[in-house]
Protein backbone atom coordinates (compact mmCIF):
# COMPACT_ATOMS: atom_id res chain seq x y z
CA UNK A 1 0.00 0.00 0.00
CA UNK A 2 1.12 3.46 -0.90
CA UNK A 3 2.37 5.91 1.89
CA UNK A 4 -0.58 8.86 1.27
CA UNK A 5 -3.22 6.00 1.15
CA UNK A 6 -1.71 4.62 4.59
CA UNK A 7 -1.68 8.18 6.20
CA UNK A 8 -5.43 8.91 5.30
CA UNK A 9 -7.03 5.54 6.12
CA UNK A 10 -6.92 6.25 10.28
CA UNK A 11 -9.17 9.17 9.44
CA UNK A 12 -10.81 7.41 6.28
CA UNK A 13 -12.13 4.30 8.34
CA UNK A 14 -13.89 5.55 11.13
CA UNK A 15 -15.87 7.93 8.80
CA UNK A 16 -16.60 4.85 6.74
CA UNK A 17 -17.41 3.16 9.72
CA UNK A 18 -19.62 6.16 11.09
CA UNK A 19 -21.53 6.15 7.68
CA UNK A 20 -22.09 2.77 8.04
CA UNK A 21 -23.57 2.38 11.14
CA UNK A 22 -26.21 5.76 9.84
CA UNK A 23 -27.29 3.31 7.00
CA UNK A 24 -27.90 0.42 9.38
CA UNK A 25 -29.44 2.75 12.04
CA UNK A 26 -32.33 0.33 12.83
CA UNK A 27 -29.97 -2.73 13.28
CA UNK A 28 -28.59 -2.99 16.56
CA UNK A 29 -26.22 -6.25 15.74
CA UNK A 30 -24.79 -4.70 12.64
CA UNK A 31 -23.99 -1.05 14.03
CA UNK A 32 -22.15 -3.55 17.01
CA UNK A 33 -20.18 -5.71 14.37
CA UNK A 34 -19.40 -2.39 12.59
CA UNK A 35 -17.84 -1.00 15.79
CA UNK A 36 -15.98 -3.64 16.11
CA UNK A 37 -14.56 -4.21 12.99
CA UNK A 38 -14.15 -1.02 12.18
CA UNK A 39 -12.21 -0.47 15.82
CA UNK A 40 -9.94 -3.23 14.70
CA UNK A 41 -9.33 -2.13 11.34
CA UNK A 42 -8.39 1.45 13.05
CA UNK A 43 -5.76 -0.53 15.33
CA UNK A 44 -4.31 -2.36 12.57
CA UNK A 45 -3.64 0.37 9.88
CA UNK A 46 -2.61 2.71 12.70
CA UNK A 47 0.02 -0.14 13.43
CA UNK A 48 1.07 -0.35 9.89
CA UNK A 49 1.60 3.20 9.43
CA UNK A 50 3.79 3.49 12.29
CA UNK A 51 5.89 0.57 10.99
CA UNK A 52 5.98 2.59 8.08
CA UNK A 53 7.34 5.60 9.61
CA UNK A 54 9.52 3.77 12.14
CA UNK A 55 11.38 2.37 8.65
CA UNK A 56 11.15 5.43 6.23
CA UNK A 57 10.65 8.49 8.70
CA UNK A 58 8.33 11.45 8.10
CA UNK A 59 5.43 10.73 5.74
CA UNK A 60 3.08 13.67 4.14
CA UNK A 61 0.28 13.28 2.02
CA UNK A 62 -0.47 16.37 -0.57
CA UNK A 63 -4.68 16.55 -0.71
CA UNK A 64 -5.66 17.02 -4.27
CA UNK A 65 -2.18 17.16 -5.74
CA UNK A 66 -1.87 20.44 -4.15
CA UNK A 67 1.42 21.12 -2.91
CA UNK A 68 2.16 22.84 0.47
CA UNK A 69 1.43 25.87 1.43
CA UNK A 70 -1.16 26.19 -0.77
CA UNK A 71 -2.82 23.04 -0.25
CA UNK A 72 -3.93 20.83 2.78
CA UNK A 73 -1.21 18.29 3.66
CA UNK A 74 -1.36 15.31 6.66
CA UNK A 75 1.49 14.81 7.72
CA UNK A 76 2.61 11.72 9.63
CA UNK A 77 6.49 11.41 11.85
CA UNK A 78 6.61 9.34 14.93
CA UNK A 79 4.64 11.47 17.26
CA UNK A 80 1.82 11.48 15.36
CA UNK A 81 1.82 7.54 14.43
CA UNK A 82 2.26 6.98 18.15
CA UNK A 83 -0.66 8.78 19.10
CA UNK A 84 -2.72 7.11 16.13
CA UNK A 85 -2.09 3.72 17.47
CA UNK A 86 -2.70 4.68 21.20
CA UNK A 87 -6.62 5.97 19.32
CA UNK A 88 -6.44 2.34 17.91
CA UNK A 89 -5.90 0.76 21.31
CA UNK A 90 -8.78 3.16 22.99
CA UNK A 91 -10.85 2.45 20.08
CA UNK A 92 -10.87 -1.25 20.44
CA UNK A 93 -11.35 -1.66 24.60
CA UNK A 94 -14.33 0.73 24.04
CA UNK A 95 -16.18 -1.01 20.75
CA UNK A 96 -15.55 -4.30 23.14
CA UNK A 97 -16.64 -2.97 26.38
CA UNK A 98 -19.17 -1.34 25.22
CA UNK A 99 -20.66 -4.72 23.88
CA UNK A 100 -21.67 -5.56 27.20
CA UNK A 101 -22.15 -2.05 28.75
CA UNK A 102 -24.04 -0.18 26.16
CA UNK A 103 -27.81 -0.60 26.89
CA UNK A 104 -29.77 -0.78 23.55
CA UNK A 105 -31.43 2.65 24.18
CA UNK A 106 -28.30 4.38 24.03
CA UNK A 107 -27.34 1.92 20.93
CA UNK A 108 -30.52 3.47 19.55
CA UNK A 109 -29.34 6.87 20.21
CA UNK A 110 -26.15 6.83 17.96
CA UNK A 111 -23.65 5.62 20.40
CA UNK A 112 -21.51 3.34 17.72
CA UNK A 113 -22.11 6.48 14.90
CA UNK A 114 -20.43 9.09 17.71
CA UNK A 115 -17.63 6.70 18.66
CA UNK A 116 -16.29 6.65 15.30
CA UNK A 117 -17.12 10.67 14.56
CA UNK A 118 -14.79 11.16 17.68
CA UNK A 119 -12.61 9.09 16.94
CA UNK A 120 -11.87 10.40 13.06
CA UNK A 121 -11.51 13.73 14.84
CA UNK A 122 -8.53 12.56 17.10
CA UNK A 123 -6.99 11.30 14.00
CA UNK A 124 -7.34 14.16 12.13
CA UNK A 125 -6.19 16.43 14.63
CA UNK A 126 -2.82 14.29 14.76
CA UNK A 127 -2.14 14.06 11.58
CA UNK A 128 -3.14 17.15 10.12
CA UNK A 129 -0.37 19.68 9.35
CA UNK A 130 -2.71 23.15 8.56
CA UNK A 131 -3.39 25.01 11.96
CA UNK A 132 -7.06 25.82 10.30
CA UNK A 133 -7.87 22.16 9.60
CA UNK A 134 -6.55 21.25 13.09
CA UNK A 135 -9.03 23.97 14.57
CA UNK A 136 -11.88 21.61 12.50
CA UNK A 137 -10.87 18.37 13.55
CA UNK A 138 -11.21 20.41 17.17
CA UNK A 139 -14.72 20.95 16.61
CA UNK A 140 -15.54 17.90 14.92
CA UNK A 141 -14.19 16.13 18.59
CA UNK A 142 -16.47 18.55 20.71
CA UNK A 143 -19.67 17.85 18.63
CA UNK A 144 -19.11 14.40 19.14
CA UNK A 145 -17.71 14.53 22.68
CA UNK A 146 -20.42 16.72 23.86
CA UNK A 147 -23.35 14.32 22.13
CA UNK A 148 -21.61 11.27 23.54
CA UNK A 149 -21.71 13.19 27.32
CA UNK A 150 -25.66 13.71 27.11
CA UNK A 151 -26.52 10.26 25.75
CA UNK A 152 -29.27 9.24 27.64
CA UNK A 153 -30.41 13.16 28.54
CA UNK A 154 -29.72 12.41 33.12
CA UNK A 155 -29.43 15.42 35.08
CA UNK A 156 -26.04 14.85 36.08
CA UNK A 157 -24.66 14.01 32.36
CA UNK A 158 -26.53 17.84 31.47
CA UNK A 159 -24.77 19.51 34.16
CA UNK A 160 -21.68 17.84 33.49
CA UNK A 161 -22.12 18.69 29.89
CA UNK A 162 -22.86 22.33 30.36
CA UNK A 163 -19.19 23.18 31.81
CA UNK A 164 -17.70 20.76 29.76
CA UNK A 165 -19.32 22.87 26.39
CA UNK A 166 -18.83 26.41 27.66
CA UNK A 167 -15.05 26.31 28.84
CA UNK A 168 -14.47 24.41 25.33
CA UNK A 169 -16.01 26.82 23.50
CA UNK A 170 -13.86 29.42 25.00
CA UNK A 171 -11.10 27.23 24.00
CA UNK A 172 -12.10 27.49 20.75
CA UNK A 173 -12.82 30.93 20.50
CA UNK A 174 -9.62 31.35 21.59
CA UNK A 175 -8.16 29.26 19.26
CA UNK A 176 -9.68 30.50 16.52
CA UNK A 177 -8.94 34.05 17.12
CA UNK A 178 -4.76 33.04 17.72
CA UNK A 179 -5.36 31.51 14.31
CA UNK A 180 -6.52 34.88 12.58
CA UNK A 181 -3.78 37.07 14.15
CA UNK A 182 -0.99 34.55 12.79
CA UNK A 183 -2.75 34.04 9.49
CA UNK A 184 -2.58 38.21 9.25
CA UNK A 185 0.97 37.94 10.42
CA UNK A 186 2.15 35.05 8.16
CA UNK A 187 -0.75 35.18 5.32
CA UNK A 188 -0.39 31.15 5.75
CA UNK A 189 -1.97 28.32 7.99
CA UNK A 190 0.50 25.62 7.08
CA UNK A 191 2.11 24.60 10.13
CA UNK A 192 5.81 23.95 8.25
CA UNK A 193 5.67 27.46 6.46
CA UNK A 194 5.36 29.03 9.66
CA UNK A 195 7.73 27.11 11.64
CA UNK A 196 10.17 28.24 8.82
CA UNK A 197 9.03 32.54 8.24
CA UNK A 198 8.29 32.89 11.77
CA UNK A 199 12.14 33.69 13.06
CA UNK A 200 11.33 36.52 9.86
CA UNK A 201 9.03 38.57 11.65
CA UNK A 202 10.33 41.56 13.53
CA UNK A 203 7.21 42.26 15.83
CA UNK A 204 7.92 39.59 18.74
CA UNK A 205 5.69 41.22 21.33
CA UNK A 206 2.75 40.05 18.91
CA UNK A 207 4.38 36.68 18.37
CA UNK A 208 4.22 36.08 22.25
CA UNK A 209 0.64 37.36 22.29
CA UNK A 210 -0.20 34.82 19.77
CA UNK A 211 1.60 31.78 21.32
CA UNK A 212 0.27 32.79 24.59
CA UNK A 213 -3.69 32.34 22.82
CA UNK A 214 -2.92 29.40 21.77
CA UNK A 215 -1.15 28.42 25.12
CA UNK A 216 -4.34 28.92 26.88
CA UNK A 217 -6.45 27.31 24.44
CA UNK A 218 -4.77 24.30 24.62
CA UNK A 219 -4.31 24.01 28.32
CA UNK A 220 -7.85 23.86 28.41
CA UNK A 221 -8.42 20.79 26.40
CA UNK A 222 -5.33 19.39 28.08
CA UNK A 223 -7.20 20.01 31.72
CA UNK A 224 -3.97 22.18 32.95
CA UNK A 225 -4.24 24.39 35.94
CA UNK A 226 -5.80 26.47 36.45
CA UNK A 227 -8.89 25.62 33.72
CA UNK A 228 -9.56 22.03 34.14
CA UNK A 229 -12.19 22.15 36.77
CA UNK A 230 -14.69 21.18 33.51
CA UNK A 231 -13.12 18.03 33.80
CA UNK A 232 -13.86 16.27 36.62
CA UNK A 233 -17.48 18.10 36.64
CA UNK A 234 -18.27 16.05 33.57
CA UNK A 235 -16.43 12.53 32.90
CA UNK A 236 -18.17 10.96 36.10
CA UNK A 237 -21.77 11.45 34.38
CA UNK A 238 -21.68 9.49 30.70
CA UNK A 239 -21.52 5.60 30.41
CA UNK A 240 -18.19 4.29 31.17
CA UNK A 241 -17.64 2.93 27.89
CA UNK A 242 -17.68 6.40 26.99
CA UNK A 243 -15.61 7.74 30.35
CA UNK A 244 -12.94 5.60 29.67
CA UNK A 245 -12.78 7.10 26.02
CA UNK A 246 -12.87 10.29 27.10
CA UNK A 247 -10.10 10.04 29.82
CA UNK A 248 -7.94 7.80 27.58
CA UNK A 249 -8.16 10.47 24.50
CA UNK A 250 -9.65 13.54 24.52
CA UNK A 251 -6.93 15.72 26.80
CA UNK A 252 -4.52 13.94 25.37
CA UNK A 253 -5.11 15.94 21.99
CA UNK A 254 -4.36 19.11 23.79
CA UNK A 255 -1.07 17.86 25.29
CA UNK A 256 0.05 16.87 21.93
CA UNK A 257 -1.18 20.34 20.27
CA UNK A 258 1.10 21.70 23.16
CA UNK A 259 3.84 19.34 21.99
CA UNK A 260 3.68 20.10 18.25
CA UNK A 261 2.98 24.09 19.16
CA UNK A 262 5.77 24.74 21.47
CA UNK A 263 8.69 22.68 19.64
CA UNK A 264 7.80 23.54 15.73
CA UNK A 265 6.15 26.95 15.68
CA UNK A 266 7.41 28.56 18.94
CA UNK A 267 10.23 26.43 20.40
CA UNK A 268 10.00 28.40 24.29
CA UNK A 269 13.58 26.75 24.96
CA UNK A 270 14.65 29.93 27.48
CA UNK A 271 12.01 31.80 26.93
CA UNK A 272 9.00 33.24 29.45
CA UNK A 273 6.68 30.41 28.16
CA UNK A 274 9.04 28.11 29.57
CA UNK A 275 9.22 29.20 33.01
CA UNK A 276 5.03 29.50 32.68
CA UNK A 277 5.19 25.65 31.43
CA UNK A 278 6.97 25.10 34.31
CA UNK A 279 4.75 26.55 37.06
CA UNK A 280 1.80 25.42 34.95
CA UNK A 281 3.00 21.54 34.98
CA UNK A 282 3.60 21.49 38.82
CA UNK A 283 0.46 23.13 39.92
CA UNK A 284 -1.19 21.14 37.57
CA UNK A 285 0.44 17.95 39.27
CA UNK A 286 -0.44 19.47 43.01
CA UNK A 287 -3.76 20.67 42.25
CA UNK A 288 -5.17 17.28 40.51
CA UNK A 289 -3.54 15.39 42.55
CA UNK A 290 -5.14 16.86 46.02
CA UNK A 291 -8.46 17.36 44.47
CA UNK A 292 -9.04 13.21 44.46
CA UNK A 293 -7.16 12.70 47.64
CA UNK A 294 -10.11 14.58 48.79
CA UNK A 295 -13.20 12.26 46.81
CA UNK A 296 -15.00 9.45 47.44
CA UNK A 297 -16.59 8.29 44.49
CA UNK A 298 -14.73 6.07 42.07
CA UNK A 299 -15.02 7.63 38.53
CA UNK A 300 -14.33 11.09 40.11
CA UNK A 301 -11.19 10.20 42.44
CA UNK A 302 -9.78 9.04 38.75
CA UNK A 303 -11.13 11.88 36.69
CA UNK A 304 -8.89 14.22 39.01
CA UNK A 305 -5.90 11.84 38.69
CA UNK A 306 -6.08 12.29 34.44
CA UNK A 307 -5.58 16.45 35.64
CA UNK A 308 -2.10 15.48 37.92
CA UNK A 309 -0.91 13.03 35.43
CA UNK A 310 -1.52 15.57 32.66
CA UNK A 311 0.81 17.43 34.41
CA UNK A 312 3.60 14.80 34.32
CA UNK A 313 3.31 14.84 30.79
CA UNK A 314 3.64 19.01 30.42
CA UNK A 315 6.69 18.42 32.82
CA UNK A 316 8.45 16.60 29.90
CA UNK A 317 7.35 19.48 27.53
CA UNK A 318 8.31 21.99 30.41
CA UNK A 319 11.87 20.35 30.68
CA UNK A 320 12.37 20.70 26.74
CA UNK A 321 15.08 18.20 26.24
CA UNK A 322 14.98 15.32 24.56
CA UNK A 323 14.85 12.99 27.41
CA UNK A 324 12.19 15.19 28.53
CA UNK A 325 10.24 15.19 26.00
CA UNK A 326 10.56 11.05 25.21
CA UNK A 327 9.28 10.92 28.96
CA UNK A 328 6.37 12.83 28.18
CA UNK A 329 5.58 11.26 25.55
CA UNK A 330 5.47 7.17 26.31
CA UNK A 331 3.76 8.66 29.45
CA UNK A 332 0.70 10.06 27.20
CA UNK A 333 1.13 6.43 26.01
CA UNK A 334 0.66 4.40 29.28
CA UNK A 335 -1.60 6.81 30.71
CA UNK A 336 -4.14 6.02 27.82
CA UNK A 337 -3.70 2.47 28.81
CA UNK A 338 -3.53 2.36 32.62
CA UNK A 339 -6.09 5.36 32.93
CA UNK A 340 -8.80 3.92 30.39
CA UNK A 341 -8.38 0.77 32.54
CA UNK A 342 -9.43 2.06 35.84
CA UNK A 343 -12.49 3.47 34.23
CA UNK A 344 -13.66 0.36 32.92
CA UNK A 345 -12.84 -1.62 36.23
CA UNK A 346 -15.13 0.81 37.67
CA UNK A 347 -17.68 -0.04 35.33
CA UNK A 348 -17.71 -3.54 36.77
CA UNK A 349 -17.61 -2.95 40.01
CA UNK A 350 -20.92 -0.92 39.30
CA UNK A 351 -22.36 -3.77 37.23
CA UNK A 352 -21.95 -5.53 40.33
CA UNK A 353 -22.37 -3.57 43.18
CA UNK A 354 -24.77 -0.70 42.05
CA UNK A 355 -22.93 1.77 43.33
CA UNK A 356 -19.62 4.19 42.54
CA UNK A 357 -19.23 5.80 46.23
CA UNK A 358 -16.84 4.05 48.23
CA UNK A 359 -18.58 4.09 51.24
CA UNK A 360 -21.50 2.02 49.97
CA UNK A 361 -19.02 -0.23 48.48
CA UNK A 362 -16.95 -3.07 49.68
CA UNK A 363 -16.11 -6.86 49.96
CA UNK A 364 -15.36 -6.72 46.27
CA UNK A 365 -12.03 -8.71 46.90
CA UNK A 366 -13.36 -11.68 48.67
CA UNK A 367 -15.88 -11.72 45.62
CA UNK A 368 -14.19 -11.09 42.32
CA UNK A 369 -10.56 -11.91 43.20
CA UNK A 370 -9.59 -11.41 39.45
CA UNK A 371 -10.70 -7.94 39.55
CA UNK A 372 -8.87 -7.29 42.75
CA UNK A 373 -6.18 -8.60 40.75
CA UNK A 374 -6.51 -6.32 37.76
CA UNK A 375 -7.15 -3.08 39.61
CA UNK A 376 -4.06 -3.65 41.33
CA UNK A 377 -2.31 -4.17 38.34
CA UNK A 378 -3.61 -0.74 36.31
CA UNK A 379 -3.56 1.35 40.09
CA UNK A 380 0.21 0.31 40.80
CA UNK A 381 0.97 1.57 37.30
CA UNK A 382 -0.75 4.72 37.79
CA UNK A 383 1.00 5.42 40.76
CA UNK A 384 5.15 4.38 39.15
CA UNK A 385 5.32 0.77 40.19
CA UNK A 386 7.92 -1.03 38.32
CA UNK A 387 8.19 -3.58 36.26
CA UNK A 388 4.95 -1.74 35.02
CA UNK A 389 4.46 1.65 32.53
CA UNK A 390 3.78 3.89 34.88
CA UNK A 391 7.32 3.27 36.55
CA UNK A 392 9.30 4.23 33.20
CA UNK A 393 6.80 6.79 32.42
CA UNK A 394 7.97 8.78 35.39
CA UNK A 395 11.30 7.61 35.88
CA UNK A 396 12.07 9.46 32.56
CA UNK A 397 10.56 12.72 33.30
CA UNK A 398 12.00 13.18 36.77
CA UNK A 399 15.58 11.76 35.25
CA UNK A 400 15.03 14.23 32.76
CA UNK A 401 13.79 16.77 35.73
CA UNK A 402 17.68 15.59 37.85
CA UNK A 403 19.76 16.59 35.06
CA UNK A 404 18.30 20.30 34.34
CA UNK A 405 18.42 20.91 38.16
CA UNK A 406 15.03 20.95 38.19
CA UNK A 407 14.51 20.33 41.97
CA UNK A 408 11.34 21.79 43.04
CA UNK A 409 9.97 20.08 39.87
CA UNK A 410 11.64 16.90 40.80
CA UNK A 411 10.36 16.96 44.47
CA UNK A 412 6.60 17.76 42.86
CA UNK A 413 6.51 14.88 40.92
CA UNK A 414 7.71 12.58 43.44
CA UNK A 415 5.24 13.41 46.32
CA UNK A 416 2.61 13.58 43.74
CA UNK A 417 3.46 9.75 43.17
CA UNK A 418 3.17 9.00 46.88
CA UNK A 419 -0.46 10.99 46.75
CA UNK A 420 -1.23 8.90 43.72
CA UNK A 421 -0.49 5.81 45.85
CA UNK A 422 -2.27 6.59 48.45
CA UNK A 423 -5.47 7.45 46.68
CA UNK A 424 -5.30 3.88 44.81
CA UNK A 425 -4.95 2.67 48.18
CA UNK A 426 -8.00 4.56 49.87
CA UNK A 427 -9.87 2.84 46.95
CA UNK A 428 -8.65 -0.45 47.19
CA UNK A 429 -9.53 -0.14 50.81
CA UNK A 430 -12.73 0.85 50.73
CA UNK A 431 -13.87 -1.27 47.85
CA UNK A 432 -12.07 -4.27 47.67
CA UNK A 433 -10.84 -5.01 51.18
CA UNK A 434 -13.22 -4.07 53.50
CA UNK A 435 -16.68 -5.80 54.31
CA UNK A 436 -19.58 -4.27 52.51
CA UNK A 437 -22.06 -2.98 55.13
CA UNK A 438 -25.52 -3.54 54.65
CA UNK A 439 -26.55 -1.27 51.43
CA UNK A 440 -30.05 -0.78 49.85
CA UNK A 441 -28.34 -0.14 46.78
CA UNK A 442 -29.29 -2.89 44.36
CA UNK A 443 -26.81 -3.70 41.07
CA UNK A 444 -28.98 -2.55 37.66
CA UNK A 445 -30.92 -5.83 36.23
CA UNK A 446 -31.24 -4.22 32.73
CA UNK A 447 -27.32 -5.26 31.85
CA UNK A 448 -27.58 -9.63 31.99
CA UNK A 449 -25.04 -10.49 29.58
CA UNK A 450 -21.23 -9.09 27.98
CA UNK A 451 -19.55 -9.51 31.77
CA UNK A 452 -17.18 -11.99 30.11
CA UNK A 453 -16.15 -9.71 27.32
CA UNK A 454 -15.92 -6.71 29.96
CA UNK A 455 -13.51 -8.66 31.61
CA UNK A 456 -11.63 -9.52 28.97
CA UNK A 457 -11.28 -5.85 27.47
CA UNK A 458 -9.41 -5.28 31.05
CA UNK A 459 -7.57 -8.38 30.83
CA UNK A 460 -6.26 -6.88 27.88
CA UNK A 461 -5.27 -3.38 29.47
CA UNK A 462 -4.17 -4.67 32.37
CA UNK A 463 -1.82 -7.16 30.14
CA UNK A 464 -0.69 -4.18 28.22
CA UNK A 465 0.75 -1.87 30.71
CA UNK A 466 2.71 -4.94 31.95
CA UNK A 467 3.83 -5.96 28.67
CA UNK A 468 4.95 -1.80 28.13
CA UNK A 469 7.13 -2.18 31.23
CA UNK A 470 8.69 -5.04 30.43
CA UNK A 471 9.58 -3.98 26.48
CA UNK A 472 10.61 -0.96 27.72
CA UNK A 473 13.55 -1.25 25.49
CA UNK A 474 11.70 -0.91 21.72
CA UNK A 475 9.03 1.68 23.01
CA UNK A 476 11.88 3.77 24.39
CA UNK A 477 13.81 3.89 21.20
CA UNK A 478 10.59 4.70 19.21
CA UNK A 479 9.94 7.37 22.24
CA UNK A 480 13.33 9.12 21.30
CA UNK A 481 12.75 9.23 17.88
CA UNK A 482 9.52 11.29 18.18
CA UNK A 483 11.65 13.80 20.82
CA UNK A 484 14.11 13.82 18.07
CA UNK A 485 12.15 14.93 15.56
CA UNK A 486 10.22 16.96 17.29
CA UNK A 487 13.44 19.08 17.85
CA UNK A 488 14.22 18.85 14.35
CA UNK A 489 12.13 21.73 12.91
CA UNK A 490 13.93 21.54 10.06
CA UNK A 491 13.70 18.07 9.48
CA UNK A 492 9.63 18.56 9.56
CA UNK A 493 10.02 21.48 7.52
CA UNK A 494 11.88 19.90 4.73
CA UNK A 495 9.42 17.08 4.61
CA UNK A 496 6.61 18.77 4.16
CA UNK A 497 7.70 22.00 1.80
CA UNK A 498 10.76 19.83 -0.10
CA UNK A 499 12.35 22.55 0.64
CA UNK A 500 16.05 23.44 3.23
CA UNK A 501 15.60 26.03 5.53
Amino acid sequence: MQSPTLLALPIVIPLLAGALSLIYWRSRKAQRIIGVLGSTGLLIASGFLLEKIWREGTLVMHMGNWHAPFGIVLVGDMLAAFMVVMTGVSAVTTAFYALGSVSKQHEHFGFYPLMHLLLAGVNGAFLTGDVFNLYVWFEVMLVASFALLILGGERAQMEGAIKYVTLNLVSSAMFLSAIGLLYGLMGTLNMADIAMKIGELEDTAMITVVSMLFLMAFGIKAAAFPLFFWLPASYHTPRVAVSALFAGLLTKVGVYALFRFFTLIFPFEGTLSQSLMVWIAGLTMVTGVLGAAAQFEFRRILSFHIVSQIGYMLMGLALFTPLALAGGIYFIAHNIVAKSGLFLISGLVFRFKGSYELKELGGVYRQYPMLALLFLICAFSLAGLPPLSGFFAKFMVIRAGVEEYAWWLVATALAVGFMTLYSMVKIWAEVFWKEQEVCHIKPPRKFRGGTRVMYATVVMLAGLTIFMGLAMEPLFRMSMMAAEQLLDRNGYIEAVLGVTP
